[in-house]
């Protein structure tokens, strides 16, 4: 199958390096990671150790008939990346937005007429220098069910991409949402690894709280203790790993953080109910993201 990776950051290029095995696969992103990939081949370090040889571009010119495109931008860059390519989307394409957040797939649907489906990925990845992404886990990949879900499943699992059908993705969207509406905000504003949460874990149960009152109003009831215990264990399981929201204030870019925190903060005001704790990371979060000269330390 012809397959674009629109957005090859640490996921995107994880997840388009193992469909290269079986098909026909292009990683759409910045120069320097194009260049290094078609030059050198693509070093994944972890949980894969191996070059991939894989095509790269720095954008899309020309759409086959059928093509499937992975959406992996942030959520942020959504509707700039899918309106310069909107003219060569025809009506058999499928997009799938394998992104973080709140209603991602809501901006793709918004601009084009193809075939627009939800995903999501528990994969652990980082993006370290052009040509070179470690892999802490290739984690599991869920798919909104629709007439084409299925079909997409078998090609990602006959490349080595654990994939399901999830008829309930809302919920786990909510869940994945709910972690990193807890791990991203706080990682990036003390500047640590996701591990180092666990020294003080008394700041996160008043932010699951807010989530879950959220949450209830948009009908998804989760139990409190659960919810604790599965955020502490995301967060044990990748304790050496800098969330994307860190990484992202690292390198002086925006976050995904307006789709996160914030898109919580716009339920909450919906539904009238109060959320200090994510109003505050948001406003500390976009401080960072305006703090230009500690972006660059």
């Amino acid at each position: 199958m012809k397959i674009i990776i629109l957005g090859a950051g640490g996921i995107g290029s994880m997840a388009g390096a193992l469909l290269s095995r079986e098909n026909d696969v292009l990683l759409v992103g910045r120069e320097a990671h194009a260049d290094k990939i078609n030059k050198d081949g693509l070093k994944i370090s972890g949980c894969i150790n191996k070059n991939f040889k894989v095509k790269a571009a720095t954008e899309i010119v020309e759409m086959d008939e059928g093509t499937l495109v992975i959406l992996c931008t942030k959520v942020v860059d959504s509707e700039a990346a899918i309106k310069k390519i909107r003219h060569l989307i025809k009506k058999n394409n499928i997009i799938l937005c394998l992104q973080n957040g709140l209603g991602s797939e809501d901006i793709v649907k918004g601009i084009v007429k193809c075939k627009v489906i939800r995903g999501i990925t528990t994969a652990g990845t980082t993006f370290l220098e052009a040509g070179k992404v470690s892999c802490s886990n290739i984690g599991d990949i869920f798919i909104k069910q629709s007439d084409v879900s299925e079909k997409i499943c078998r090609i990602f699992k006959k490349s080595g991409l654990p994939a399901q059908v999830d008829k309930n993705i809302k919920e786990r969207i909510w869940k994945k949402t709910i972690v990193n509406c807890v791990m991203n905000p706080l990682t990036a504003i003390f500047g640590v690894k996701n591990g180092a949460l666990l020294k003080d874990t008394g700041l996160i149960m008043p932010i699951i709280d807010e989530l879950l009152a959220v949450a209830e109003k948009e009908d998804l009831k989760f139990d409190r203790r659960e919810t604790f215990s599965m955020v502490i264990k995301i967060i044990k399981d990748s304790a050496e790993n800098k969330s994307s929201m860190l990484q992202d204030i690292l390198k002086g870019k925006k976050t995904e953080v307006n789709f996160l925190n914030g898109k919580i903060i716009e339920l909450a005001e919906k539904h009238k109910i109060n959320v200090p704790a994510n109003k505050m990371l948001f406003s500390m979060v976009k401080f960072l993201e305006n703090d230009k000269p500690r972006a660059k330390k």
